[in-house]
């Protein structure tokens, strides 16, 4: 029997797995369709085991790591569910002002893997705060089939301007320097694209991963620079991007895009065989200088 790893997993069952966590397909044809590889040698658990998230993996930066600091901290949301939370990290024995930066989350909550990008943030010295959209309804569960479940069912309108409210919460933080960027990761990289086009003024810097754009009315008020990161598997979001860009350049907004050759829809999630570290790290290297320029 094999064991499958992101080189000899059949791309039609990473397909599957976007699908599935995108809700256009349930769990049963999700499995269902997996069980049909079985004829090439893979195993149900093992397919499963390499598709769906491992936590564990994802740690880069402890939690107790002596340089950070992490608190979870609530804000003011009265245009979202009225009050929201998230997951505040800053670094120790750093003065002076500081950038901040927002982290926003997949359509699932704020997993164990974002809470990390927000530490690997203020590893390097930005304050990092990511907020979870289901604070209103207890927040993450501890796994990721029912915290898309949850945020399913909640209002797509308040959790965009809880979002809203915690960017205008860290800008406002004590320590910061008054520049804010954002990076999101599929649901939260359109978080990144939506929180640049409803406020001109709010963002800095904006770095969406894999997500697709704010509505076209709202597009022409993106001032901030983007940079646009897509994996060049990612059909369902890559579709979107040709338009997306046409509008960009006809406001003159200034932005980038790299497109990830090999690389499927959430390649920067070291927690499933869809994450390649050579893309990975390449992005993530980007991210921060482009940070480190717009922002400091």
């Amino acid at each position: 029997m094999n064991t499958p790893t992101s080189d000899h997993i059949p791309q039609e069952a990473f397909d599957w797995y976007d699908e599935y966590a995108h809700g256009l397909i349930d769990r049963r044809t999700f499995m269902r369709k997996l069980s049909g590889l079985a004829v090439l040698g893979f195993s149900l658990s093992v397919l499963t085991s390499a598709l769906l998230p491992d936590y564990a993996l994802a740690e880069q930066v402890s939690f107790n790591d002596e340089d950070i600091k992490a608190t979870y901290e609530e804000f003011d949301s009265p245009d979202g569910h009225g009050k929201g939370r998230g997951y505040l990290v800053v670094p120790r024995n750093v003065e002076g002002k500081l950038p901040v930066v927002l982290v926003i989350h997949e359509n699932r909550g704020l997993n164990p893997y974002v809470e990390d990008v927000a530490r690997r943030l203020a590893k390097v010295g930005f304050i990092a705060f990511a907020p979870d959209a289901l604070f209103p309804l207890g927040g993450y569960p501890g796994n990721d089939d029912e915290g898309r479940a949850m945020q399913k069912t909640m209002d797509r309108a308040k959790i965009q301007n809880d979002f809203v409210a915690a960017a205008h919460y860290l800008k406002s933080h004590p320590d910061s320097n008054g520049k804010l960027g954002a990076v999101g990761f599929c649901f939260g990289g359109y978080v990144v694209n939506y929180l640049a086009a409803v406020d001109p003024g709010l963002l800095s810097a904006g770095v969406p991963f894999y997500g697709t754009p704010a509505s076209e009315n709202l597009r022409k008020n993106i001032e901030a620079p983007l940079m646009i990161q897509l994996g060049e598997l990612d059909k369902r979001v890559n579709d979107t991007w040709p338009e997306y860009e046409q509008d960009l350049k006809a406001n003159n907004v200034e932005y980038t895009m790299y497109m990830y050759k090999g690389a499927n829809h959430g390649f920067h999630n070291d927690s499933t065989a869809r994450y390649d570290e050579e893309n990975a790290e390449l992005a993530w290297q980007r991210t921060i200088e482009f940070f480190n320029e717009k922002l400091t």
